[in-house]
């Protein structure tokens, strides 16, 4: 495999991860506002229960279960509206990104950035290596928008 060839590849699965993460995200803060937390904690414990019953040391199960205490010890405005805002700006990113419409390249970028920014803000205020991984994993999805940002310019020259 050529490696602009893995570059564009990498590309469209982390652009598709991105989309289907927003939309996941999306639809969570639909549900935190029509349902609210302790409804999305009390049906995560009905799903993560039995498994951990089964497999106490399951690191997926726990981190959904801490995940979802979190979301009842915030302000619910706060986590809808995070959720419903990160994840249509992500939806509609990797929509567009996926689509081919070059316009939506620096828009992307800067967004994406934004995100890393508040990110590393977050992990100042409280140091989370889920928090450091998903900015990294953004950063890494900037890198590749750049690339093919760069590729496609080039290729319609």
């Amino acid at each position: 495999m050529k490696k602009g060839a893995a570059a564009h590849a990498a590309y469209l699965f982390a652009i598709t991860v991105k989309g289907v993460d927003g939309i996941i995200e999306t639809l969570l803060g639909l549900f935190i506002a029509i349902a609210g937390p302790e409804k999305l904690y009390l049906d995560v414990l009905r799903f993560t229960t039995p498994e951990l019953e089964e497999n106490p040391a399951s690191h997926a199960m726990r981190a959904l279960q801490n995940g979802a205490v979190g979301l009842t010890h915030i302000s619910s405005t706060f986590a809808i509206t995070y959720l419903l805002v990160h994840g249509v700006l992500k939806a509609v990113l990797a929509i567009c990104l996926l689509a081919g419409q070059r316009w939506i390249f620096p828009l992307a970028v800067a967004i994406l950035s934004a995100f890393v920014f508040y990110m590393g803000y977050r992990m100042t205020v409280h140091w989370s290596l889920w928090t450091l991984g998903f900015a990294l994993f953004d950063l890494f999805t900037v890198a590749l928008i750049v690339n093919e940002w760069v590729r496609s310019g080039s290729r319609s020259e």
